[in-house]
């Protein structure tokens, strides 16, 4: 009984060494390709960046009623004023690597300003969607967070105020759209997102 139990061992521990130095390959494997690539992309030139889909804010925004008083639509309009002019991308998904690729490693920095903008952007929408929302502007909340959405915001707070401004006004039916939309994010809180709106979607027909 002793040896088939110690051949079960022996054999048990030269399958874990072998998987580990599997495993152990394909990270030496990935990592050797990165830094290929990596080494790839800073030796690109400098590249047009024509083809981004850059953002513009609605003028009409810049109308929406607020209170001075109120810090968080005073913080958020700031941030739309100072935003005004600037250059603004959703890169999300997207890696430093397959920019320079694209790009070129020179415009490396603008294109992190960019993207930097435009998570500003989304979190000064949801900051003054809320305070609209709670002040009984559901209408000019509503169109805040559209533009939001649609420009591809991974934004949790804003999807769920989305929906339960939909639900509030009998356009339940928008819920689907949101969660289509959710579903075609390439980012890590789609899932999160989607399980939120169903919950409100479950809710509205309850």
């Amino acid at each position: 009984m002793f040896m088939p139990v110690l051949a079960s061992c022996f054999i048990l521990i030269i399958a874990i060494a072998i998987a580990g130095k599997k495993g152990e390959n394909s990270i030496k494997e990935k990592l050797e390709k990165f830094q290929e690539r990596e080494r790839a992309a800073n030796e690109v030139r400098k590249q047009p960046l024509d083809d981004l889909d850059y953002l513009i804010i609605p003028g009409e925004f810049y109308d929406f009623p607020y209170d001075d008083e109120s810090h968080d639509a005073t913080e958020a309009r700031r941030t739309l004023e100072n935003l005004r002019n600037e250059k603004i991308v959703n890169l999300t998904g997207i890696s430093n690597t397959d920019l320079k690729l694209r790009y070129g490693v020179a415009n490396l920095h603008d294109l992190m300003r960019f993207d930097s903008n435009y998570t500003s952007l989304v979190r000064a929408l949801q900051m003054y969607a809320s305070y609209l929302a709670d002040a009984g502007h559901d209408t000019e909340a509503i169109r805040l967070l559209e533009y939001a959405i649609d420009s591809k915001s991974d934004v949790s707070a804003s999807y769920k105020l989305l929906g339960e401004l939909y639900m509030q006004s009998g356009r339940t039916g928008e819920i689907d759209r949101l969660i289509t939309k959710a579903g075609e994010l390439d980012s890590p809180m789609s899932a999160s997102i989607i399980r939120n709106l169903e919950k409100i979607k479950t809710s509205a027909s309850e």
